[in-house]
């Protein structure tokens, strides 16, 4: 320490300005390093402590501005003094810009060597000083009473802090293990001391390769930090989050460790990106349903005064039951609550309905779905049934069987009913939205009033503490207008409504069979039955993944794309060549894609 020189570092581009200032200020006990940029300045800082560090405002990339900013943000070199050296004009707003970058005075070129030698030793002096303190200093922590206290100090905060640490030596063996160690991992002190990291079970292979690594010779970063997985006796590996301290003594270099469990943040942070991708599922669900509600009403409606009202008592109704569900958090709501709602809003007459039933509660889904069936029930009963007298009634009743529902709509008191000679939108939209399953719905055209029954037989609880093979055929490969015509098509899809209007597209467009499976069995059914030239695949049937019927699919060389209200990153992994249709879309879009992808087909083939 007695012998160790004072150190100035003069940082400019110009090499003849650095041999200038050199020659001026050379003396004995001082050694003058050179740098022509901020980096090579930056380096030598890690290494060497400055008296003084000479700046030249204009350098290549960072100016002497900026260096001087990034010197005062560093603890090591935030306390060197900074004297600017410039050619520049004497502007008092550059002047201002140094002094609030930290610096401590200015020097103007052509430098005058009597003033620049009289500040130079200043700082000379001071730095000699700094260097008597310092020894001083290094002297007085030699004393054992305070080297001691010192320790006994450091081994309450340790002991006592929420974090834990450990120090490992050069060949990761285990030298310190604190009271807060032992409480994060449930493992004595007693059980690790003087054992290798690895052997313990503590530590990975991984994980000692990245604290070796900061041990290295080479690496002269004075901190590290990692997120590891390290042993807790009890649970398994446990995800922490490491800063590493080198630690030099003599030869041996020693490791510094404070570690912070960070599982309630990883667990966190999995249930943020799982709720962002289900509530983005379910956002473009909805809209995928409106989308499907819209095409289908102006497909089937007379005139656009009929698509208008149907569409925006539609839209009102999933409304109204998206209101109902965002009270309960989107877990479930009760049925009553709905019927009570249609009720408040005019769709239903309480003076009119006799309702009876167990209390029940519906699931997201089954509930936006009831919503649309009730609202088609009482809109049609209003234009042509009991609800379009004064005198008609309305009875709906519902009961728990099998773990599944059967509601019944029965109307009294009305004009006499005949079997319309074909359905409706309304009649098709219930069928749809009630399940799509066959036999889930069933109308009885009675002189005396339709009796509708629906079976629900999922997305339904008590509220209380109580497929046909299809022969594929050919598609016509005759151009972007009739490519899918005579395609065989397979749509993996659990929204019926969104399956319903996906089937009327793609015959719209020409497609020949359409087959809609809306589970992971009855697709894989449908694959082992019959033979497809496309197939669209939903990302997610009722939260089950898709990932069997995609292999599937990629095995038997049917070209598919996802249709999905999820995004790339909540699909099977694996098969990003596969296009992904967002939910809702365009009929163009659809049509493009599964025209791209027959193309493609027929291109490989060719080859």
């Amino acid at each position: 320490m007695p012998d160790r020189p004072i150190r100035f570092l003069i940082v400019d581009d110009i090499p003849e300005n650095i041999l200038a200032l050199d020659a001026l200020l050379r003396r004995d006990g001082l050694v003058i390093d050179h740098a022509q940029t901020a980096a090579e300045a930056l380096e030598l800082m890690l290494v060497h402590d400055y008296a003084l560090a000479l700046l030249d405002v204009h350098l290549p990339g960072t100016d002497g501005y900026e260096l001087a900013e990034l010197m005062r943000s560093t603890e090591r070199t935030r306390s060197v003094p900074i004297i600017f050296v410039t050619a520049a004009e004497r502007d008092e707003t550059r002047r201002f810009r140094g002094y609030e970058a930290g610096a401590v005075d200015y020097i103007f070129k052509p430098i005058d060597p009597l003033v620049m030698k009289s500040k130079a030793e200043v700082f000379f002096r001071i730095g000699r000083q700094a260097r008597d303190l310092q020894r001083q200093h290094d002297e007085m922590q030699r004393i054992a009473h305070d080297r001691d206290r010192a320790a006994s100090l450091l081994r309450a905060h340790t002991d006592n802090s929420p974090l834990a640490f450990v120090t490992l030596d050069q060949d990761l063996v285990i030298r310190a293990w604190s009271k807060g160690a032992e409480r994060m991992f449930s493992r004595e002190a007693a059980d690790l001391l003087g054992q290798p990291a690895t052997e313990t079970g503590w530590m990975d292979e991984a994980g000692a390769a990245v604290l070796a690594g900061w041990l290295s010779p080479g690496d002269l970063a004075p901190r590290h930090s990692a997120e590891l997985p390290l042993g807790h006796a009890e649970r398994g590996p446990i995800p922490c989050e490491i800063y590493g301290s080198i630690l030099t003594g003599g030869n041996r270099r020693t490791l510094s460790l404070q570690i912070l469990d960070i599982t309630e943040r990883k667990r966190a942070e999995e249930v943020r990106s799982l709720l962002v991708g289900e509530l983005n599922h379910r956002i473009k669900n909805t809209l995928a349903n409106v989308q499907a509600i819209a095409r289908q009403g102006l497909r089937r409606s007379g005139d656009l005064a009929e698509f208008e009202q149907g569409f925006v008592g539609r839209l009102q109704a999933l409304s109204r039951a998206h209101s109902i569900l965002s009270d309960s958090t989107w877990s479930s709501a009760p049925l009553d609550q709905l019927i009570d709602d249609l009720i408040r809003v005019g769709t239903l007459d309480a003076d009119r309905l006799r309702r009876s039933g167990p209390a029940v509660e519906l699931t997201p889904d089954t509930m936006l779905r009831m919503a649309l069936t009730l609202h088609e029930l009482a809109t049609n009963a209003a234009k042509y049934g009991a609800l379009s007298v004064s005198q008609g009634m309305v009875h709906l009743d519902w009961a728990m069987r099998n773990g599944g529902l059967v509601l019944s709509w029965r109307e009294t008191g009305g004009p006499a009913v005949t079997a319309p000679d074909r359905t409706g939108f309304g009649s098709d939209l219930i069928a749809a939205v009630a399940g799509g399953d066959d036999d889930s719905v069933h109308a009885d055209w009675r002189p005396e009033g339709v009796v509708w029954t629906i079976r629900l037989s999922e997305g339904v609880s008590p509220l209380e503490s109580e497929p046909v093979p299809v022969e594929a055929q050919a598609c016509a490969m005759t151009g972007p207008a009739t490519i899918l015509r005579g395609c065989n098509i397979l749509v993996v899809e659990d929204e019926p409504l969104v399956a319903m209007d996906i089937q009327a597209e793609l015959e719209h467009a020409g497609a020949g069979q359409v087959h809609v499976a809306r589970t992971v069995e009855m697709a894989l059914s449908a694959l082992a039955a019959g033979r497809f030239d496309l197939a669209l695949l939903d990302g997610n049937l009722k939260g089950q993944p898709v990932d069997q019927v995609a292999e599937r699919l990629r095995r038997a060389a049917v070209p598919f794309c996802f249709v999905s209200g999820y995004g790339r990153e909540h699909l099977p992994p694996g098969f990003d060549e596969a296009p992904l249709i967002q939910k809702p879309f365009p009929p163009a879009s659809l049509h493009q894609t599964l025209s791209e992808l027959l193309y493609a087909r027929t291109a490989r083939a060719a080859e």
